[in-house]
């Protein structure tokens, strides 16, 4: 691709991205298959580079910073495979008052879109966005997290070398720069991040009646009840907890748990500590890196006020230099705890022990509407139960945050966790617009629909059943 000067938002040209969808260029299948196909090269081409800015920036392990790529790879399979089905107009039953017409909703682009993508999962959760909106037949910008600069940069490198810039764009920089984004004319907004900048994208969105998807995060709990093999369940939550240093906004946040279950619970939690990350976590290869000083503060300060009542049940140790911090189970007496005030977003949970599945929900419902909730044990007559009496984006049973993993799965929150859905096709429908059209010869022009109107009432009435 040829060499373009840098974006800022001052120089951003919103209309010429618009415009080369306006050509009706974009709405080929063969467009849109380009675009993938470039996506394709891509990913196939920079693996290694992907892995090490991941690396840099938040000291993945291979292992997963490889799942950012697989997750990619996944939709991409997806979009190219599904295209032509999820492109098709979809032909709508017409009344019999209103034939010989006929209705269908046709997906056309939305336009050019602004993806604004998160610091914990770098490079897939902004790129994957950008697959839907592009077999959508939209043009995109990208903003890139500038607390993950390695990975911002690549981004930004890779868009260049295999995108026209009538087709995709990226603009880096910091907060102000996202800001003056979102205040932008822009088709639809996709923002990846924290509830309070998402109240911020979603105000500015306003002014210009843009649509937004707000994929937020939330405390996701996690609830053991009885029927759980614990065995089994602690290896799961130390996993999720662990995974990214805990940095993901579908990570169990707080565990709930059945009195008679906690003591044994603590000893399997213990024994799969160890066996993941050794006596001393913070020095174990298989374990991230919080992303940057000021949230290694943050977490560092809940931690040390727990050091300090002692409640912290397993873990708790950490590595300044580094910025680790070993997964750490703590010790709660209700949702008062200064640690359930907010999303922790790293590798502390709060333990909260209940006397059963009842007080267990209603603990849930005490909190404001979380990403997804993870419930181990119970029968099914739990598993309804829990359905029909929360709320949340999504649900996992007997395990955590895998759902998310299912490219077919629509996948998004609900009221503070996120505003729309995503991935496959639910993904392609966001990023399209749902045209309804109408088409009606001139050959039969029943008079009675016009003025002056003859038609009896009653009779009307039959016709209209």
């Amino acid at each position: 691709m040829q060499n373009r000067k840098p974006i800022t938002s001052k120089n951003l040209l919103v209309r010429e991205l618009r415009e080369e969808v306006l050509t009706g260029l974009t709405r080929a299948k063969s467009w849109r298959r380009l675009q993938l196909d470039r996506f394709e090269q891509l990913l196939n081409n920079h693996e290694s580079e992907i892995l090490q800015a991941l690396k840099e920036d938040l000291g993945k392990p291979p292992t997963e910073a490889f799942f950012e790529v697989v997750a990619l790879k996944q939709e991409l399979s997806l979009a190219k495979k599904n295209l032509s089905i999820w492109m098709k107009p979809r032909k709508v039953k017409v009344p019999i008052t209103f034939k010989p017409g006929e209705a269908m909703v046709e997906f056309e682009p939305v336009g050019c879109v602004l993806i604004i993508g998160p610091w914990n999962y770098p490079f897939s959760l902004t790129l994957q966005p950008l697959i839907s909106a592009l077999a959508a037949g939209n043009t995109a910008v990208l903003k890139p997290s500038e607390h993950s600069p390695r990975t911002s940069n690549l981004i930004a490198e890779l868009i260049e070398k295999y995108f026209p810039e009538n087709t995709v764009r990226v603009c880096q920089g910091d907060s102000t720069v996202a800001a003056s984004l979102t205040e932008e004319p822009f088709d639809h907004i996709f923002f990846t991040g924290g509830e309070t900048i998402g109240k911020k994208v979603m105000t500015a969105a306003a002014s210009n009646l843009t649509p937004v998807t707000l994929e937020l995060g939330g405390q996701c709990p996690a609830l053991i009840i009885k029927g759980a093999d614990l065995e089994v369940t602690a290896r799961r939550i130390i996993w999720g907890k662990g995974l990214n240093a805990g940095q993901t906004c579908l990570a169990p946040n707080h565990l709930i748990v059945e009195e008679c279950l906690k003591e044994p619970l603590i000893k399997c939690m213990k024994k799969v500590l160890k066996e993941f990350y050794g006596d001393n976590p913070v020095d174990s290869t298989n374990l991230g890196n919080i992303i940057n000083s000021n949230h290694f503060n943050r977490l560092n300060q809940l931690l040390e006020k727990a050091k300090e009542k002692g409640q912290i049940i397993l873990g708790g140790g950490i590595d300044i230099n580094k910025k680790r911090m070993s997964p750490t189970i703590i010790n709660i007496n209700d949702n008062k705890d200064p640690l359930m005030e907010n999303e922790l977003f790293g590798p502390l949970m709060p333990m909260l022990t209940v006397k059963n599945f009842n007080d267990a929900l209603s603990s849930i419902n005490k909190k404001s509407t979380p990403l997804a909730i993870y419930m181990f044990g119970g029968t099914p007559s739990n598993q309804r139960k829990l359905l029909h009496a929360t709320a949340s984006g999504g649900v996992c049973f007997n395990d955590v945050i895998l759902h998310a993993g299912i490219p077919e799965m629509p996948f998004g929150g609900k009221g503070s966790s996120g505003i729309g859905r995503y991935h496959g096709k639910e993904g392609f429908e966001t990023f399209s617009n749902k045209r309804s059209i109408f088409r009606k010869p001139f050959w039969l022009d029943l008079k009675f629909r016009y003025p002056p109107y003859k038609i009896n009432i009653d009779l009307l009435k039959q016709l209209l059943k």
